[in-house]
């Protein structure tokens, strides 16, 4: 039976976003809508039939050119670019450090506010640049399979320091056109996953204001299609994903019973799969999506039978779909092991056939940690290892 005890309550969970007490000081434009840009320049004084103009100056300067001082902002005045100076910033979250696989992918250690750092990945293909974004420090899902899982909730990441990790891996890719040349449409960065640390529907407000920013035609410009939020199955927001946000959907599924799903992802327990698949019957539907894409980790003994594909194919009946089969990437401590690959195999085969595409993920980054499932901050590991000694 499903729990329905939580669904009257808030989605968004009761954890800090940033500190209670910030520092007096200049605003951070990081993140800022346009309509939070449009009062901010309101509130110092400019006035209203100008508004709009600036808002589009400076949304242009820091998300078209990728611009950071006000006095590199040719177009606006002097005196203007000083007053922006002393009230505002243009502030990205900080890398610590950055890992490059044997593969190419770039694994990135990012500092934010009050010194938690979270991790994002780059993972560049013949066909698009992937980039996988963290919503949360830590999280609360603790997933049994994933390294991630295993890190408390700590806060909430703010839509600056979401749309943050998007901009500075821009500026490791060199990808910003150059000052006088025109853009270059070729784009290295094309595509964003939010299935990096965290549930992104635990953090709905922030990731969605990130993702408006990331689509705005005027600045980063990515379409919407080019955009997927993972979540584990948090059913209340899936519509509102679908009508505020309007980006793919793609769920980790992971299991066809209750009885494994509830330990292998235990969110399960609130809304089960039959809870879950009615309101995934309804999202292509809201947001025009082609094909929901259901995650599997293929978990040796644990989900990967034959019975266990027929079942996926028939739970999923209906549904616009795609099953993407994920081999395990293991880690220390890890309480699974991968399913053998001819398994795997047999496993896409009975899917396939019953009419959906049924891809394997190859393990990209694993070398440095930052496969799907491994991601987990640096301090995070280095204070349990302290605790232990």
């Amino acid at each position: 039976m499903t729990d329905t005890s939580a669904a009257s309550a808030p989605i968004t969970q009761d954890v800090l976003t940033i500190p209670r007490k910030l520092p007096e000081g200049p605003v951070n434009l990081v993140g800022l809508t346009r309509e939070k840009l449009r009062d901010a320049l309101a509130d110092i004084g400019v006035p209203e039939k100008q508004l709009k103009m600036r808002v589009n100056q400076l949304w242009a300067w820091i998300y078209e050119r990728g611009v950071r001082s006000f006095d590199d902002m040719t177009n606006l005045a002097k005196s203007f670019r000083a007053e922006l100076g002393e009230r505002f910033m243009i502030e990205l979250p900080e890398v610590v450090s950055k890992q490059v696989s044997a593969d190419g992918t770039r694994k990135y250690l990012v500092k934010i506010a009050g010194g938690h750092e979270v991790e994002t990945v780059y993972i560049p293909e013949t066909d698009r640049g992937t980039l996988c974004i963290s919503s949360q420090v830590g999280c609360t899902l603790t997933c049994s399979f994933c390294h991630t899982g295993t890190q408390k909730l700590v806060r909430n990441l703010t839509p600056g320091e979401i749309i943050g990790q998007v901009m500075l891996v821009r500026d490791d890719l060199g990808e910003w056109p150059e000052p006088g040349k025109p853009k270059n449409e070729a784009r290295l960065l094309s595509n964003i996953v939010l299935m990096g640390m965290g549930e992104p529907l635990y953090n709905f407000e922030n990731v969605r204001d990130a993702m408006k920013i990331a689509m705005d035609p005027e600045g980063i410009s990515l379409s919407r299609r080019r955009i997927t939020l993972s979540t584990s199955g948090v059913v209340p927001e899936i519509a509102r994903c679908a009508e505020e946000i309007g980006c793919q959907l793609a769920v980790s599924f992971h299991a066809t019973t209750d009885e494994v799903r509830d330990r292998l992802v235990p969110i399960n327990k609130k809304w089960n799969i039959e809870t879950l698949l009615d309101a995934l019957r309804a999202y292509p539907k809201a947001s025009n999506s082609e094909r929901i894409t259901f995650e599997y980790v293929m978990l040796r003994g644990v989900n990967d039978t034959d019975e266990d594909a027929r079942r996926l194919v028939k739970l999923i009946s209906g549904i616009p779909a795609k099953i993407n089969l994920i081999p395990f990437n293991e880690w220390p401590g890890a309480p699974y092991e991968r399913s053998d690959w001819e398994r795997i195999e047999r496993f896409a085969d009975i899917v396939y056939k019953a009419g959906y595409s049924s891809p394997i993920r190859t393990p990209r980054g694993e070398d440095i940690m930052a496969a799907c499932g491994q991601l987990k901050s640096a301090t995070e590991r280095a204070r349990r290892e302290r605790v232990s000694l």
